[in-house]
């Protein structure tokens, strides 16, 4: 168990970001709503909060928030056993500041899909040469490491990687409260892992996921529904942040994957969907399974808090089961549920359209005014 000095520097690090992140998200709502950095309803956004014009500068709560933290912590009484940690803590922070200003650029002129993707290409880029990589997988069968992979592959999963889940996370924030909570629960179990699961325990790295446990709590006070605040390109940050967590102190993917398994095999879904109809795969639509939900009649705490329970299981899960096989198995089974529930939601929503225009149709008891 942690020592008292550690819970002490637990306890400052948690509330220092929370408290940051609550003090500091008026302040970026009123910044928004002066520079013109607001919602707008339309296309695919039209609930009440776009209608509202609320602050989309919600990536500023948590880069000051996480930032702030993470530095104070440093100054902490825990032990720290890994001379690359202040290395890789340099990458994590440049490439947060690469990711929140090109977010940033995003809000305020709507920059075209190649601008952002290029600003995320170049923050993994900083966090793979400050040794932020993925250099293998553990095998589930036998607990052994994989063989080291040439440098070259090493770049692009570690790319891959940081790039797909920084536009995961992206593409879940399309309800209040969605994008914080679902990695607020993913760094709690990132932290828990760390901090009591391994044997020996990563007490330094595990104040990282505790600081964005505080941030993201803190802005979801503001930002649970009904919403005052959006994320705006702030959701790109939390993205690129779990996903360096993941990697930062050895690997932890497979924990990510369990907690982050629907919005990773919705968004998917999504990108070969829109592919196989011809669209760009990162241009927004409403196909996503929270919008599809929503459309069906759910509310947004309805479907929001169901996300949160689903996560929370299956974090849960990973946490509780010590055996890498089983944990494999838990993954294939979370697969086949999620792409099971995501093609009923496809089934159910051609359903809703195909009813509501043979509503509408001569014979159903609407009025027939075409020429």
């Amino acid at each position: 168990m942690p020592s008292l000095t550690v819970n002490a520097a637990f306890t400052i690090t948690f509330f220092l970001a929370l408290a940051l992140a609550v003090a500091a998200s008026p302040l970026m709502m009123q910044l928004g709503k002066r520079l013109g950095i607001v919602t707008r309803a339309a296309g695919r956004r039209h609930h009440e909060g776009d209608r509202a014009r609320l602050s989309r500068l919600g990536g500023g709560a948590l880069f000051i928030s996480f930032t702030g933290t993470v530095l104070v912590a440093q100054l902490l009484d825990v032990p720290r056993h890994d001379a690359e940690e202040p290395l890789r803590l340099t990458g994590l922070l440049l490439g947060a500041l690469v990711i929140f200003f090109t977010g940033l650029l995003d809000d305020r002129l709507e920059l075209k899909p190649h601008w952002w993707f290029a600003g995320q290409l170049l923050a993994a880029g900083i966090a793979i040469h400050h040794h932020i990589f993925i250099e293998g997988f553990n095998n589930p069968l036998t607990g052994t490491q994989t063989a080291a992979w040439p440098f070259a592959v090493t770049i692009a999963i570690s790319q891959l990687w940081i790039i797909g889940m920084t536009n995961t996370v992206n593409f879940l924030d399309g309800l209040d409260g969605l994008s914080h909570g679902v990695v607020f629960i993913a760094a709690c179990v990132l932290f828990l892992n760390s901090a009591i699961v391994l044997e020996p325990p990563q007490l330094s790295v595990s104040l990282l996921p505790l600081a964005l446990m505080g941030a993201t709590l803190g802005f979801l006070v503001h930002n649970f529904y009904p919403a005052r605040i959006f994320a705006g390109g702030g959701a790109y940050l939390l993205g690129y942040l779990i996903a360096c967590l993941s990697i930062i102190g050895g690997a932890k993917m497979a924990t990510v994957l369990m907690v982050m398994a629907l919005p990773i095999l919705d968004a998917i879904w999504q990108m070969v969907n829109r592919l196989l109809t011809g669209r760009s795969p990162f241009r927004g639509d409403r196909g996503h399974a929270h919008h599809r939900l929503l459309d069906l009649g759910f509310s947004q705490r309805q479907i929001v808090l169901g996300y949160y329970l689903f996560c929370t299981g299956f974090g849960t899960l990973t946490l509780l089961l010590e055996s890498r096989s089983f944990k494999l198995v838990s993954l294939v089974l979370l697969t086949a549920i999620v792409v099971t529930g995501l093609a009923l939601l496809l089934w159910l929503g051609r359903e809703r359209v195909q009813g509501a225009a043979g509503s509408r149709s001569p014979g159903n008891g609407v009025k027939d005014t075409s020429p």
